[in-house]
């Protein structure tokens, strides 16, 4: 049974820092490709990050140069560093493997003074 399971969210201030993290169990995780989505209130869920197993990574244009993922194949982990974050980027961050298409039940990251 493949279980994604998020912590580390939390209120931040705008500019503030945070760190995501997705333990994962259940799946082959070294040969996984590994993302961070989100949703924010009334939007739909969008990709925020992806990385594959030879640490290729991907990121949405709205965050680069500030989110980083990353993973740890002994740990079967996988986290998302996150600085200046917005307002506009309250949501709930979701953990997904892909192989089977799996999610997480969320994290919720409120980003307001």
């Amino acid at each position: 049974q493949v279980q994604l399971v998020e912590s580390g969210g939390g209120l931040v201030q705008p500019g503030g820092s945070l760190r995501l993290s997705c333990a994962a169990s259940g799946i082959i995780f070294s040969i996984n490709t590994m993302g961070w989505y989100r949703q924010a209130p009334g939007k739909e869920r969008e990709l925020v990050a992806t990385i594959t197993s030879g640490d290729s990574e991907k990121y949405a244009d709205s965050v680069k140069g500030r989110f980083t993922i990353s993973r740890d194949n002994a740990k079967n982990m996988v986290w998302l560093q996150m600085n200046n974050l917005k307002p506009e980027e309250t949501a709930i961050y979701y953990c997904r493997s892909l192989t089977p298409i799996s999610w997480g039940q969320g994290t919720q990251v409120p980003v307001s003074s």
